[in-house]
């Protein structure tokens, strides 16, 4: 069996561009971005998380508590990376965010499944902290 790993310009355009507008919803205290381009079957971790989270319901009882709160300046995705192999992405990038000057940095994976209905959607997600 043979797979084709590629670097393709238009599922990176259309992978970070789905990120960003659900970074902008978020920055903002809105997860609905991510909820909406996240599969039923979604796993999650994140460093606040004490193991996997599993399912979109889950992940979307976990987001529940946080709306409202995140209030973010502006934002950098940092050297977004996009590797595809058949129906599947994998996007990588560093997140600089603001509040005011107050600077926070993630690292972050997002796994992304191309549907039968031809939508990308994450599959999991995976963010940490990086230490200044």
């Amino acid at each position: 069996m043979s797979f084709s790993q590629t670097i393709n310009p238009e599922i990176s355009e259309t992978i970070i561009a789905l990120e960003k507008g659900a970074l902008e919803k978020w920055n903002q205290g809105d997860p609905s971005g991510y909820l909406k381009i996240s599969a039923e079957d979604v796993t999650y971790f994140d460093p606040v998380t004490e193991k996997l989270l599993e399912g979109l319901d889950n992940l979307t009882k976990y987001y529940e508590p946080i709306k409202g709160i995140v209030e973010v300046s502006r934002y950098e995705m940092v050297g977004p990376k996009v590797t595809a192999v058949n129906n599947m992405a994998i996007l990588t990038f560093t997140l600089h965010t603001y509040k005011g000057e107050v600077l926070s940095m993630w690292n972050c994976t997002e796994v992304y499944r191309l549907e039968p209905d031809g939508q990308w959607k994450i599959i999991h997600t995976h963010w940490s902290t990086v230490m200044k």
